[in-house]
């Protein structure tokens, strides 16, 4: 029998938070059909925002990339308040993602590739995905990444 989502993060060596409340005025997921959107997810750990500033000022790509690691946690989170299980997942559509972005520096692609590897690492084919990875000057919170996740459920 093969894993489940949910094994294959613990056995790579992570786990699924808490889904973090909304920062806004706004929902953290809805569904349209088949179709389950997360709002932008930041890295909180609990209520604790970590990974905070511009990534190639005073934090790291590697931060960055922790960073879009906890988003996707946060994430698929999200995904599973409305899925009830992340096995009903078909297929991980987008992967949106925002990178805080110190002025010259054009990485942005490198930060994403970690949540990007993860999704395919956790899914398999299911988790190959399109995805947007822009740089941008401000960041809700002062947070360092942000990521918004589109995924297909099954029927």
């Amino acid at each position: 029998m093969s894993q489940t989502p949910e094994e294959r993060i613990q056995e790579l060596g992570h786990s699924l938070p808490t889904p973090p409340q909304a920062v806004g005025s706004y929902i953290p997921v809805t569904q349209f059909g088949n179709i389950i959107v997360t709002s932008g997810q930041l890295p909180f750990i609990g209520s604790e925002l970590m990974f905070k500033g511009k990534i190639g000022d005073h934090l790291h790509e590697d931060d960055g990339s922790n960073a879009a690691t906890i988003c996707l946690m946060n994430a698929l989170a999200q995904i599973k308040t409305i899925s009830g299980d992340l096995s009903n997942i078909k297929q991980i559509v987008r992967l949106e993602g925002y990178v805080h972005s110190a002025p010259g520096f054009d990485r942005q692609p490198y930060v994403l590739n970690a949540a990007s590897q993860l999704l395919t690492d956790i899914f398999g084919e299911k988790g190959q995905h399109t995805r947007v990875a822009l740089g941008i000057s401000e960041m809700p919170l002062n947070a360092a990444v942000q990521i918004a996740l589109w995924v297909e459920l099954s029927s």
